[in-house]
């Protein structure tokens, strides 16, 4: 199997096969609309707007299993992403991404890329902490973990990167920019 083998499903119910996207850059991202994370929606939609003309899209899944951050209608996601953050890529379904009823995309992308820690700084000590009491075992589970987890797929389908949500931005731009 490839990335290219896996459909999502888009807000207003059609399909999206990601086959159609076979040549470009790709974020894959599961979103909040009530999180700590939820600015990341401003340097991703700059980078989508730098980029998306060299090959590069965003895919944002709203996922509502991390403490309910994701509470709305798909077109109610959809309203507040473009009122509060201008962004021009859409959202798809609001899905789940571990778990029984995961998106099959998602334990493709978790084969691929694993959990390998927060990193360091405050948040990163948050997180652990807080995982710690929900999920003995976490640092061991390929999970997402939290909102923002954010996948880079090359333009040839290899999932080359996993960014947890406490990694810099930055960090994230670099890695696409260098695979344009």
């Amino acid at each position: 199997m490839s990335i290219y083998d896996y459909t999502l499903t888009r807000r207003d119910g059609s399909e999206l096969s990601l086959d159609e996207l076979k040549g470009k850059v790709l974020l894959i991202v599961n979103t909040a609309t009530g999180c700590g994370f939820t600015p990341h929606y401003e340097p991703i939609e700059a980078m989508y707007e730098e980029f998306h003309d060299r090959g590069f899209e965003v895919i944002d899944i709203p996922c509502n299993q991390f403490a309910g951050q994701t509470p709305g209608t798909d077109e109610e996601i959809h309203e507040f992403c473009t009122l509060k953050y201008n962004t021009q890529f859409d959202q798809m379904k609001k899905s789940d991404v571990n778990g029984e009823n995961e998106l099959p995309l998602y334990t493709y992308l978790k084969s691929q890329k694993g959990f390998e820690g927060f990193g360091k700084g405050p948040k990163a000590l948050m997180m652990g902490a807080m995982l710690k009491k929900l999920d003995k075992n976490y640092k061991t589970n390929p999970d997402i973990k939290w909102n923002f987890t954010k996948f880079v797929v090359d333009r040839d389908g290899n999932v080359v990167a996993r960014f947890e949500p406490t990694a810099s931005m930055d960090q994230v731009k670099e890695c696409v920019a260098s695979l344009l």
